[in-house]
């Protein structure tokens, strides 16, 4: 069967849905098509279940922080009480609560794997929809898988099986110290899990302030994670109970489980884009309007495209896309900017812009500017005596913040002040009237300004 459509979303992931749900409050007739789960990879397989596994750890790590309530302590985490509650976060992968959000805007959801078939038709099982005006690529991402000797035969987990595992493993070694890495190590270690931590470069976060990977690393060794950094995975060998991964060098670790958190590669294979010649090297190429190859119906947003991994970039790419599509002039500059991303280990690490590395790369006159973060008065109530550093790069020439580090206890929420004084490119003697309230952790901002000089 033929069905008309002003727009068909391929993926009803975050940035899919967002799309869509963007386009039908713009007065347009959607189609939203999804193989498998509504609300996708971070629904449930990615940012909500990790941050249910990772919190009960944190929240404990602050009470032991806080005198009195330190002392009433007295027992370990219930393992089992915070899977359970891992399951309701994702709603033990039922996508039921996600539909009344499509059907209250007239979205009609296409349950199967959607298929371009030439310029404006998606083919669904039976079904090819027309889309009158747009075409919308929201696929996503899956984990990469290296071409490693013997790792495909050893069945690893990706995020996938790291987030959603109802049994806690006695031991389980982690491929790539990135932010998935890094957290899924530090959630399975709280639980009892002895880990074996293995990346390529010499830091953890290497896409990030070397003070930040260094921290996170303290944390996790203080909490008994082998870190191997600047060593590679040569091979892996499946063994009765467990898998061994031989090391570059010579060496091994072993676990009973093998994470493979290196990389993402974008979901692309098999949905048609070679129809409307569309080639793909390794992400789906876009301009600041989301728009492949600059064609007038073909948008893609999200993770396939590369821009940014993010979910909230993501998003905030479907709200973009779906402006130009409503006939807005419109462009995505966020995440060429730097988007703002948390790793959420304790201590957490919060940033935005670029690095102080990262500016001088581009030619910019930066300088940094850095300040602990917990000396400040909030700090004595909240990731009291917590290790930390809070980094700002300035632009010499301009006065303006271009990138920001936060590192230490609970600094997500630190984030978004950062975030405007980038995006709105704030001259710093105008952030030195923005006035931190007494006695909160903000008042790093002022530390800041005063390092600065100000």
């Amino acid at each position: 069967m033929e069905r008309e459509f002003d727009a068909v979303v391929m993926g009803a992931g975050a940035p899919g849905e967002v799309c869509a749900g963007r386009l039908a409050d713009g007065g347009l007739g959607v189609a939203l098509v999804e193989p498998n789960l509504v609300g996708g990879e971070c629904s449930y397989y990615a940012c909500m279940p990790s941050k249910a596994l990772l919190r009960p750890g944190e929240a404990l790590a602050e009470v032991k922080r806080v005198p009195g309530a330190a002392e009433a302590v007295t027992g370990e985490l219930h393992v089992q009480a915070a899977l359970d509650r891992r399951d309701e976060v994702i709603h033990d992968l039922d996508d039921s609560s996600q539909l009344p959000w499509l059907e209250d805007r007239g979205i009609e959801l296409f349950r199967g794997a959607g298929t371009i078939e030439g310029e404006r038709r998606v083919k669904v099982g039976d079904d090819v929809l027309l889309a009158r005006k747009a075409v919308v690529v929201a696929t996503g991402s899956d984990a990469t898988i290296p071409p490693i000797d013997g790792l495909s035969e050893a069945e690893p987990w990706d995020n996938r099986q790291a987030t959603t595992s109802k049994r806690v493993p006695d031991s389980l070694v982690v491929l790539g110290g990135g932010p998935v890495g890094a957290e899924m190590a530090q959630a399975w270690r709280s639980f009892g899990t002895d880990i074996a931590l293995v990346e390529a470069m010499e830091r953890l976060l290497p896409n990030e302030e070397p003070f930040a990977g260094e921290q996170v690393a303290d944390s996790l060794r203080e909490h008994g994670v082998d870190i191997r950094t600047g060593t590679k995975a040569a091979a892996v060998r499946a063994e009765e109970g467990g898998v061994t991964v031989d090391l570059e060098g010579g060496d091994a670790v072993r676990g009973q489980e093998l994470l493979v958190a290196i990389g993402r590669t974008a979901r692309t294979d098999g949905i048609g884009l070679e129809t409307v010649g569309v080639e793909v090297d390794r992400w789906l190429e876009v301009d600041d309007q989301l728009r492949v190859g600059g064609s007038d119906w073909l948008y893609a947003v999200g993770d396939v495209n590369g821009r940014a991994l993010l979910t909230h970039m993501g998003k905030y790419q479907g709200r973009i896309a779906a402006d130009h599509i409503l006939g807005k002039e419109v462009a995505a500059t966020a995440d060429r900017l730097g988007s703002p991303r948390v790793t959420f280990t304790d201590p957490e690490v919060a940033a935005v812009g670029r690095t102080l590395a990262a500016a001088q790369e581009a030619g910019i006159n930066a300088r940094a500017v850095d300040v602990e973060t917990s000396a400040t008065a909030g700090a004595s109530f909240h990731g009291r005596n917590a290790p930390g550093t809070t980094r700002i790069v300035v632009d010499e020439d301009s006065h303006v913040i271009v990138g920001a580090t936060f590192v230490g206890a609970e600094t997500a929420d630190f984030l978004h002040a950062a975030t405007i004084a980038v995006i709105a490119e704030v001259p710093l003697n105008e952030l030195w009237h923005a006035v931190p309230a007494f006695p909160t952790r903000s008042e790093v901002w002022l530390k800041l300004m005063e390092a600065y000089g100000l």
